[in-house]
């Protein structure tokens, strides 16, 4: 069972990591399997699920809409969506606890020809559009219609194959238009798509499955309609993100740690920078060692952007270390409008940050100091922790769910490496620490 993100972390900082963690499958990977086994008329076998919120959610929604789930073993699952109906009733709650829940209408519209989904959720950076999304199920032949918080689709007369040019290479809607086109009757090519590791695991998983979906990973994806997915077996691929960030997290408190589990190449647009940082990164073939021994921080510029350039996700942990390098840095933020809600919780650490508009600059003071803080969204939670290993003294954080719907076994993982930080759940008469080598998120 996942802990439902109760209580705070307490987080005792200044120590150096040493050893070595292992990294769980891709959550952005899980969530668009997830909905691609909903598409599939027989058995999916999918392994290496990471064990956090947002696949526990979406896998209740399956459930909720009729498919039959059984647990193999840790991260390993049989999901049988053949029985599944379109119209059942679905708790319109679970929908709006995370953004992944688009895909329910790209998988439902695909292979029912209709759907009704309510609106997404997951972590709010202002405005999250989903006309993308929306252009490219009318370009393929469905009605739209948004109100009272649910999205309705419909196409009447079937899918249809067409070309779409993507006016943003939105990772959301690439997997969403590619889920409503697996069936659509002849063509569909997606110009200017997303091309993030996660795209190409989903379309490799597809085509075990039996669909033909070509280009993934590259701008043009060509998806060519099929009769039917017949099922089969997946493994999914090391998380890019979760990687990234505790290897962000190994360059800040220093010291000598083997992430095992991972794709290197993946990383690239992370390590790059971070090397520029000062950070030593060795490629090992199937991990990366990670290595920060004396030198300081340097101070560097950073600007996210679609794949391959620097990933969204991890601006927040990249901008926490960036607080403790010498010198300015500036960090720009071009995919999201309202990613940088976590800079007043750095700042009571004692960052010094301003934000214009997209863009943060960052004064580095070298050491932060304890305080009682608030994850603000996954990815900043993550930062937060972060912060609080290299603060000196012991951080408070709360809202700790956030954190919890990416990061499996995060106290376990990061136990084993030397890091001080425990569960503290709050009784009405007492504080319950469960301590970090007794504890396993999942």
């Amino acid at each position: 069972m996942i802990l439902d993100g109760y209580g705070k972390y307490s987080i005792i900082g200044g120590n150096r990591l040493y050893g070595e963690l292992s990294i769980s499958g891709a959550k952005n990977s899980a969530v668009a399997v997830i909905a691609a086994a909903m598409t599939v008329n027989g058995l999916c076998h999918i392994d290496n699920m990471p064990q956090v919120r947002d696949v526990e959610i979406l896998l209740q929604i399956l459930q909720q809409l009729g498919a039959e789930i059984d647990v193999i073993g840790d991260g390993d699952y049989m999901i049988d969506c053949r029985n599944i109906d379109p119209d059942a009733a679905i708790d319109q709650e679970l929908y709006g606890q995370l953004r992944a829940s688009y895909y329910v209408l790209g998988a439902l519209l695909g292979r029912f020809g209709h759907a009704r989904v309510a609106m997404p959720g997951g972590c709010d950076f202002g405005t999250r559009p989903i006309d993308y999304h929306i252009k490219g199920f009318e370009a393929l032949g469905a009605e739209v219609d948004i109100g009272g918080g649910w999205i309705d689709a419909n196409a009447v007369d079937g899918l249809r194959g067409t070309r779409i040019l993507l006016d943003y290479p939105s990772v959301g809607a690439t997997i969403n238009i590619i889920l409503a086109a697996i069936y659509a009757e002849g063509l569909t090519i997606i110009e200017n798509a997303a091309m993030e590791p996660h795209i190409v695991d989903f379309a490799n998983c597809l085509n075990a499955m039996g669909a033909e979906v070509r280009g993934a990973g590259t701008n043009s994806i060509r998806i060519y309609g099929v009769n039917e997915l017949r099922g089969g077996s997946y493994t999914i691929v090391p998380d890019q993100i979760e990687a990234g960030t505790y290897i962000a997290l190994v360059a800040g408190t220093g010291g000598d740690v083997i992430v095992r589990d991972v794709i290197p190449r993946h990383l690239v647009c992370i390590t790059s920078k971070l090397s520029e940082m000062g950070v030593e990164i060795e490629d090992l073939g199937d991990a990366v060692r990670v290595r920060r021994e004396g030198r300081p921080i340097r101070r560097a510029n950073v600007m996210t952007g679609p794949y391959p350039g620097f990933p969204t996700d991890m601006q927040p942990q990249v901008a926490t270390l960036l607080t403790l390098a010498r010198g300015t840095s500036f960090v720009t933020e071009t995919v999201w409008d309202s990613r940088f809600q976590y800079v007043d919780q750095l700042q009571r650490m004692g960052a010094k940050i301003t934000t214009d508009a997209r863009t943060a600059v960052i004064e580095g003071v070298g050491r932060l100091k304890a305080a009682s803080i608030a994850a603000t969204d996954l990815r900043s939670g993550a930062a937060m922790v972060i912060a609080g290993l290299c603060a000196d003294g012991t951080t408070l954080l709360d809202n700790i769910w956030h954190i919890e719907r990416g990061y499996g076994n995060i106290i376990a993982k990061l136990g084993e490496i030397g890091a001080d930080i425990t569960r503290v759940v709050d009784a009405p008469r007492n504080l319950i620490e469960l301590r970090t080598h007794r504890e396993s998120v999942a």
